[in-house]
């Protein structure tokens, strides 16, 4: 089974892209986050011609959003509300073969680091407190977690460590509490678990870069991880970064994960 995640920053407006991701890479499972439109709009169709016939998603106009499309049948769906907002960050499933999947869009906080001075990095802080409590209450067991968490935690998810230390997504309070997140699940992070933590790794370069690749200035705000139980039947990882040189692109790449179930 291979299962996707990508933050397409608008679905309509990239529905193009998903589409020839889906096919070229012969993707059972796909998850979008930041797709942006109200579910009226939501391009269903499409999905359905390339054999993404079963769905849940969750959106609203002109922000956030997520959705997860599969081929296989999906037998329960559910979301949460975090942090008291009536938003659309969240939502899971569950497939015929008891796999749980959950997809997050973490907001991403604004530009000061200061819980105090601003109230969207203290509504980001507050969510990952979120996530804590709640999968250390359910103890997750067959179970992905995938998404745009908006935070890179190691010293090479980033392109200078010592620079963005100060910088949301890659502060100490947010490391610290993504770290304790996967710690306390005991989720395995599969990008690293991959990838050395000695080598960088990115998902994300920001549209003011003109040559995102010469530069290469990036981040990795994107992951999947899965729960321990799940560690041993893993085949590959992959993080597709030619999509960042398609024609109006997103700004993140989409990861894949394969297993086998």
């Amino acid at each position: 089974m291979r299962i996707a995640t990508w933050n397409i920053n608008s679905v309509r407006l990239r529905i193009h892209h998903v589409l020839r991701f889906i096919k070229e890479q012969n993707i059972d499972v796909m998850c979008l986050q930041e797709t942006k439109t109200e579910d009226k709009f939501f391009p269903v169709k499409e999905f359905v011609d390339v054999g993404m016939i079963h769905h849940n998603f969750r959106g609203e106009k002109s922000y956030n959003g997520v959705a997860i499309f599969s081929k296989t049948p999906i037998i329960a769906k559910s979301f949460e509300l975090w942090c008291g907002h009536n938003d659309t960050r969240h939502n899971c499933v569950t497939l015929e073969n008891n796999l749980k999947i959950h997809n997050f869009y973490v907001p991403a906080g604004g530009d000061v680091p200061d819980i105090k001075l601003n109230e969207k990095f203290n509504h980001k802080i507050n969510f990952i407190k979120e996530m804590i409590k709640y999968f250390n209450q359910i103890k997750p067991k067959k179970t992905i977690l995938v998404g745009d968490l908006n935070i890179a935690p190691f010293e090479h998810d980033v392109w200078s460590h010592k620079q963005l230390l100060n910088v949301v997504s890659h502060t100490a309070i947010e490391t610290e509490l993504l770290s304790k997140l996967i710690d306390a699940s005991n989720w395995v992070d599969v990008g690293r678990k991959y990838v050395s933590k000695n080598e960088k790794l990115y998902s994300w370069w920001s549209y003011r870069n003109r040559d995102w690749k010469k530069s290469n200035r990036g981040r990795r705000l994107d992951h999947i991880w899965v729960s321990k139980d799940l560690d041993s039947v893993l085949k590959s990882f992959l993080s597709c970064k030619e999509t960042r040189d398609w024609e109006k692109p997103s700004d993140h790449v989409p990861l894949i994960l394969e297993l086998s179930i």
